[in-house]
């Protein structure tokens, strides 16, 4: 856990001034990248390595099903399709992935929609290491000062793994994985079927409501309020790829990684890390609320 003068310190000033540096430091990107001037749901172009991301409140709450079709959706811009997590001087992921935002006073909405040919998952139990099947994760710093996020893995079993981290590992940060967030919603449709591969499948879709109540660190201490229009939080989204082979009717793993640093699987993301490593919230992308906008 962070010292508990840390927190206190955060909680009297330190969350308000990072948004504020959030905030200048958006300002510049926007200055140079069109945000405003775009159709309903096309995407926001970012410029630079740093992906933004404008999340337009909700009209109404989504159905939580998997279907993307929802009218909930329609004001919501796609991202920019994921890269390799080093960033976009490596090859081009080999299926696309992206993913689109909306919220309301209630909760964080995600989407995603995730082109896949073999779609397989293993893992069924709540917390299981989610990344050692395929998956779709979601990081979270609501006042972007590196500490204290948030981490959702989901598969295609639609089995979860949430997480807090106090700090990033590198900085000797714990993952407390016994920490839930509350009133959680998921849910995964398949375009295919899931384990077979004697048939070529198409992908599949996530979708996700995140409570704000939910996000308070396990010691209680933080808002777990909704943002306003206007405020920018640091977030990221990962896609982790197998590389399978077919065995005996089914998928198995080419090859296990051998220890930390061995990456047999792809990453990718929607903002660019520089690096093999999520942990690293200060390169996350973006996300600015913002106010309905008049139809």
């Amino acid at each position: 856990m962070n010292p508990r003068e840390d927190r206190e310190r955060r909680c009297a000033g330190m969350a308000t001034a990072g948004r504020r540096a959030l905030r200048a430091s958006v300002a510049a990107v926007c200055a140079v990248t069109l945000v405003t001037c775009r159709p309903p749901g096309a995407p926001v172009q970012s410029t630079g390595s740093t992906r933004v991301y404008e999340a337009p409140m909700a009209s109404s709450a989504p159905v939580i099903d998997g279907d993307l079709g929802d009218g909930a959706w329609r004001d919501a811009p796609w991202t920019e399709s994921f890269v390799d997590i080093r960033g976009e001087d490596w090859p081009d992921p080999q299926w696309a992935t992206r993913a689109r935002l909306t919220w309301d006073a209630c909760c964080l909405y995600v989407g995603a929609e995730l082109e896949e040919p073999h779609l397989w998952a293993t893992l069924t139990e709540r917390d299981a290491i989610i990344y050692r099947d395929h998956d779709f994760e979601v990081f979270l710093d609501p006042d972007g000062d590196g500490l204290a996020y948030y981490e959702l893995e989901i598969n295609a079993l639609g089995a979860e793994f949430d997480l807090f981290l106090d700090r990033p590992y590198s900085r000797g940060g714990r993952a407390h994985i016994a920490w839930d967030m509350e009133g959680l919603r998921t849910a995964v449709r398949l375009d295919g079927t899931l384990n077979d591969p004697s048939d070529e499948d198409r992908g599949w879709t996530v979708e996700i409501a995140i409570p704000w109540s939910a996000l308070r660190p396990p010691d209680g201490s933080g808002s777990g309020m909704a943002p306003g229009p206007g405020d920018e939080w640091r977030v990221n989204f990962s896609r982790v790829q197998w590389p399978l082979v077919i065995e005996d009717g089914g998928y198995r793993k080419a090859r296990e990684p051998v220890d930390w640093n061995d990456h047999p699987e792809d990453n990718w993301v929607w903002s660019p890390q520089g690096e093999i490593d999520m942990h690293i919230p200060e390169k996350w992308g973006v996300v600015r609320f913002v106010e309905r906008k008049p139809r």
